[in-house]
């Protein structure tokens, strides 16, 4: 099986971080900047990550491909049965892809991807308002319901809810972003990343990221 696309997308990471607390073995396969692989663009038609491949089976869409995953692998259940709380995985997997990937993004890509990956100019104007207007009332709703360090937001156990939500984070950890006002969140959301499944992959994008030093000043 193979995931196409690079982990620092939080869609990407997410599902190389479920696939792993799975026990499976996908393969994730990452284009050169400014070449497409055509078997990615035969799973992703729109040519957004990941892309997916099992055999003769491609799907795009990180949910999507959680979805197959899960129903291909049911074990460990990692997607509630019960349905309140299978209910309540999905909704903060779309809260994570949505809402909060939506401001970290912003601040992602005008601070990291396009200066130091891209080697174009970012809108710090841009960067700035997520930081201070739109991701605060975010990080509030998820101090108010994040559980202590080592726990989890459903069943007492790790499922889809802490995997999606704690994806975007690794993304503001590169940009050491100061999460000091919401204690509880960090302290939960660095549990999760610290678990083996992400904290690979952080350790790879890290390297990665080393390699892109930060444009000099003129």
């Amino acid at each position: 099986m193979i995931v196409f696309g690079s982990s620092l997308s939080p869609y990407v990471r997410k599902t190389l971080a479920f696939g792993a607390e799975k026990g499976l073995v996908l393969e994730n396969r990452v284009s050169p900047p400014g070449s497409l692989d055509p078997e990615f663009a035969d799973c992703s038609p729109f040519l957004k990550i990941p892309g997916f491949q099992d055999g003769d089976f491609r799907i795009s869409d990180s949910t999507a491909i959680i979805t197959y995953l899960e129903a291909l692998h049911p074990e460990p259940n990692l997607i509630p049965a019960e349905p309140r709380a299978r209910a309540r995985a999905v909704w903060f997997e779309e809260f994570a892809d949505t809402i909060l990937v939506t401001a970290a993004g912003k601040i992602f890509f005008n601070r990291l991807v396009a200066p130091r990956i891209m080697r174009k100019p970012g809108d710090e104007a841009v960067a700035a308002r997520a930081e201070t207007e739109e991701l605060p009332p975010v990080l509030d709703y998820l101090e108010g319901i994040a559980p202590d360090a080592g726990g989890f937001l459903l069943e007492d156990r790790l499922t889809l809810a802490d995997i999606a939500v704690a994806s975007p984070f690794a993304n503001l950890r590169h940009l050491a972003l100061d999460l000091s006002r919401w204690p509880r969140t960090k302290a939960y959301v660095d549990a999760v990343l610290a678990r083996p499944a992400f904290a690979e992959l952080i350790a790879r994008e890290e390297a990665l990221l080393a390699r892109f030093a930060p444009p000099q000043a003129a």
